[in-house]
């Protein structure tokens, strides 16, 4: 007989858990019933996962990304340029101490002050990255 004391809980399964387990239960050979007890995961709940994965609902998570960071005390003159998107008016020396510039690797250079939302700066970013 098992007691159970306390209120039980589902587990949470990360994304690459589930890929894991589903990619050990498409191996040939490999027994459906078997690897779902071994995990102690129904039956059902491996089929839903193995459909999800088939479908490209689950995927793996994006791995984290660190990119360098330098901090200048002078920033250097904005580059002319005659896109629309450049069109950033000059400021004077004692407005830019609020000013944010990220420079992307294939040297795209945006520059922001700290009047711009988080929201706006997300949208600019997301574009830029395809």
């Amino acid at each position: 007989m098992e007691i159970i004391s306390g209120v039980e809980r589902r587990r949470q399964w990360r994304a690459a858990d589930k890929l894991r387990i589903v990619a050990e239960a498409e191996r040939p050979g490999a027994c459906f019933v078997e690897v779902a007890r071994r995990h102690e995961v129904s039956r059902s709940v491996l089929w839903a996962w193995r459909k999800q994965a088939r479908q490209g609902v689950l995927v793996a998570e994006p791995a984290a990304m660190f990119l360098p960071l330098q901090v200048a005390t002078d920033l250097p003159a904005p580059i002319a340029r005659d896109d629309a998107a450049s069109a950033v008016p000059p400021t004077s020396g004692s407005a830019s101490i609020g000013r944010i510039e990220i420079a992307l690797p294939d040297g795209t250079v945006i520059r922001v002050d700290e009047a711009i939302g988080a929201a706006a700066l997300r949208r600019v970013v997301t574009v830029l990255r395809g």
